[in-house]
């Protein structure tokens, strides 16, 4: 099967996050997307729900979706996560599957920043968004990219062999921090993210301070 592994805090999830996936899904003949929510951070703050309280949104949120599935791996761990560890995880579960990294090009440009990079990219293919106000060509600049152009800009090889694929997908202007500061100012946030998922964020008081 192919997999598309989509991680965030999901800090709500909300229809932005799955319009994406679904478009990802589709625009990449994959199998099915799994949702890993990421785990609670070492310094906690009020703006970010426990980690049971976001995957429990994350499976509401994706149950009409046959396609879609959640899964704990980073909420159960009992070291902090990282997503290179993570990755190797996955290929242990999924030894005959094809994965792959779904993130955004701004995600996918940090990744310097993050543990262990260069074997990150040599573990699992990518596919790249577009995001607003991200400039694609600045993919080229990655130190990670080994080629990027020459057969077209949606496919593009990275270095230890693996490939990154980028899609074009719906600019949907909704994110979870306009979501959590709606919620403190006491306004609606109906349409914005399944009504599930704001059923379970008004009985249990999320995200009010």
């Amino acid at each position: 099967m192919r997999l598309g592994i989509f991680g965030g805090t999901f800090n709500p999830i909300h229809y932005g996050h799955l319009r994406v996936a679904e478009e990802v899904r589709y625009g990449r003949c994959l199998d099915r997307i799994i949702f890993i929510p990421s785990g609670s951070p070492s310094l906690k703050t009020s703006e970010i729900a426990d980690a049971g309280h976001r995957y429990k949104m994350t499976c509401m949120a994706t149950a009409s979706n046959p396609d879609f599935g959640v899964s704990d791996i980073e909420m159960n761990s009992t070291v902090k996560s990282y997503t290179v560890n993570t990755v190797v995880k996955l290929n242990e579960i999924y030894p005959r599957d094809e994965l792959y990294l779904i993130m955004g090009v701004d995600v996918f440009l940090d990744l310097p920043a993050w543990r262990e990079p260069e074997r990150l990219v040599s573990l699992i293919d990518f596919i790249i968004m577009t995001r607003p106000g991200c400039l694609v060509d600045e993919l080229g600049k990655s130190p990670f990219v080994e080629s990027y152009g020459e057969a077209g800009k949606d496919i593009f090889r990275l270095r230890g062999g693996r490939t990154a694929n980028l899609i074009q997908v719906t600019a949907c202007d909704i994110a979870s921090t306009t979501i959590r500061q709606l919620l403190r100012e006491g306004r609606s946030i109906k349409y914005l993210l399944p009504e599930a998922v704001e059923q379970y964020i008004a009985d249990s008081g999320l995200y009010r301070i």
